[in-house]
């Protein structure tokens, strides 16, 4: 009788953010195969070059961490300039560096199903501590994020429209801003929470939509200096932008090009592709200000049942990258390494297109301020 009942909860716990943090053996090779088929069922929509090339970064990250790695076991101990052992495809490394054509469909495929059965048949002979399944669980979030990555890059889909809600108070409090000690997966950009002062704010319920936007555009916030900063101002007058990446028109309804044909975009749909310069512009415009990081995380972690609203699109927030509290040294092959002070920008949240292991309050990306391609919008607070 114990079958029938141990596989929904395997099935519901791949898509639980907490336990796939602390996923031991089982559950991680459940969701290594669910991360698989998704990147699969995604690169079936579009087999171009650049995204046949996108996807073998799977197969090689699996491989020259897991496989090649003789020092998986140490976990984030492991010395990352160790020579690894040679791959199963002496192309792969050229492939990605863009020095040789991608691999044919056929051919990239045989090439992913090997590396993730030599990865499932490591993995069973894992140590179950954190150090013996630190790599196989950074393969899941580097897998998760290329099958993100497919569909930013397409630029077809587009989340649904909301109707407008009310912006929400929150009262001034003490909060724990980042991700706590205790084991399991944290990326090192989450690491550690410490205790940060939050006065009152009033905060958006729901990201900016193209309604909103349309008003900022139609009074032309796109010629008004006074809407931007002096490194906003300099990007928009280099590229002679009048609209957010993929925009077309305004007038009479936005007409946006999604997949390479154009569509009329819901007045209720969050605005996506925009800078970090233009969510700040928008802001200025509207007597408003993006919202911090800790008032973004204590609202998306306290104010859903008030009718706050994350997931839609990552969100630009105020500020730039900085490292928080007892961070130390990243760890071999870190996706989340935290770049030098002040030379990006920060979002929070996730996308339509992120899978649901994926959906933490918690979460950290760190992108150019002038990077428009990630499904990225905002959010405003009072100023």
């Amino acid at each position: 009788m114990t079958e029938p009942t141990a596989r929904p909860i395997a099935a519901a716990a791949i898509d639980d953010p907490l336990a796939m943090r602390q996923a031991g053996r089982e559950l991680l090779s459940l969701a290594l195969i669910d991360a698989r088929n998704r990147l699969l069922a995604r690169l079936a929509a579009e087999e171009s070059p650049a995204a046949l090339r996108l996807a073998a970064h799977a197969g090689w990250f699996q491989e020259r961490w897991i496989a090649r790695n003789l020092q998986r076991r140490r976990g984030e101990a492991a010395d990352p300039g160790a020579a690894p052992l040679a791959g199963i495809e002496p192309a792969a490394e050229r492939w990605l560096e863009g020095h040789a054509a991608p691999p044919a469909s056929e051919a990239l495929r045989a090439y992913l199903c090997e590396t993730l059965e030599t990865t499932l048949a490591l993995l069973a002979q894992a140590d179950e501590d954190d150090a013996g399944l630190y790599f196989y669980r950074l393969a899941l979030l580097h897998e998760d994020r290329l099958a993100e990555a497919l569909v930013e890059r397409r630029r077809a889909a587009a989340p649904g429209a909301r109707a407008e809600r009310e912006a929400i108070w929150l009262p001034a409090r003490r909060w724990r801003l980042g991700s706590e000690r205790g084991g399991g997966f944290v990326p090192h950009n989450e690491r550690w929470a410490h205790e940060v002062a939050v006065p009152e704010f009033e905060i958006d319920a729901q990201p900016l939509n193209w309604r909103r936007y349309t008003e900022f555009v139609e009074d032309g916030g796109y010629d008004r200096r006074t809407c931007w900063s002096d490194e906003g101002w300099a990007w928009l007058q280099a590229g002679a932008r009048r609209a957010p990446l993929g925009v077309e028109q305004f007038a009479g309804g936005v007409l946006v090009e999604r997949g390479g044909r154009l569509q009329r975009a819901p007045a209720g749909q969050p605005v996506m592709h925009v800078t970090y310069h233009e969510a700040e512009a928008w802001c200025r415009w509207a007597g408003r200000r993006l919202p911090t990081e800790p008032e973004w995380e204590q609202a998306a972690a306290t104010a859903a049942s008030r009718g706050f609203v994350w997931g839609d699109v990552f969100e630009w927030v105020a500020g730039s990258v900085r490292a928080w509290p007892d961070a130390g040294a990243a760890g071999p092959a870190c996706l989340d390494r935290i770049p030098a002070a002040g030379t990006m920008g920060v979002l929070r949240g996730a996308s339509f297109a992120t899978c649901a292991r994926r959906r933490s309050a918690k979460a950290r990306r760190f992108a150019p301020r002038t990077h428009d391609t990630l499904l990225c919008g905002w959010r405003s607070c009072a100023p």
